[in-house]
């Protein structure tokens, strides 16, 4: 994959929309979407070659159109979950890791986006981690994840889950 950084964390979503200008100009512009940490992990696990080729492609088009973000969790849960699963030996896993940290922006949490983690654990019966996952991309103002973990197609407040494997 090609080596690139987006540029800010602003709250956005995934779609490209039209933006009105003052004057009565418009332009469009790729608003972010949520990658979850299975997605990241495929890339790697060629016991899965279907989902490895949609992780990669998924991956490389967000590169190219500074269309994905990442939370912090998935960046760690993904060093965890490739050096566990042995996708990758240690010096390939911490490559990668930096890999990721260059080629994509990173969310970090805050207590606003714990708390808001607490509202969707209780509200939509979502794991401890998913609920996180879910709070990064609501308090960002991201409207997707791309996730094989929630129900797919279901709408989480304003973030909508799909799945991209099926």
């Amino acid at each position: 994959m090609t080596r690139r950084r987006g540029a800010s964390g602003d709250a956005q979503s995934s779609r490209s929309r039209e933006l009105v200008i003052a004057a009565g100009l418009a332009r469009s512009f790729t608003i972010a979407a949520l990658v979850d940490t299975n997605v990241l992990v495929y890339r790697f696990d060629r016991r899965f070659p279907a989902k490895q080729r949609v992780a990669t492609e998924l991956l490389r088009k967000g590169i190219e159109a500074d269309s994905i973000r990442l939370a912090h969790q998935a960046v760690i849960e993904f060093f965890a979950a490739v050096t566990r699963a042995t996708l990758l030996d240690i010096s390939d896993a911490r490559r990668e890791t930096e890999e990721l940290l260059s080629q994509f922006v990173v969310l970090y949490p805050n207590d606003q986006l714990l708390r808001t983690a607490i509202r969707g654990h209780a509200t939509y019966q979502l794991s401890w981690f998913d609920a996180n996952m879910w709070a990064y991309a609501d308090y960002y103002g991201l409207d997707q994840i791309f996730s094989e973990d929630f129900e797919s197609g279901r709408l989480y407040g304003t973030v909508r889950v799909i799945n991209p494997f099926i």
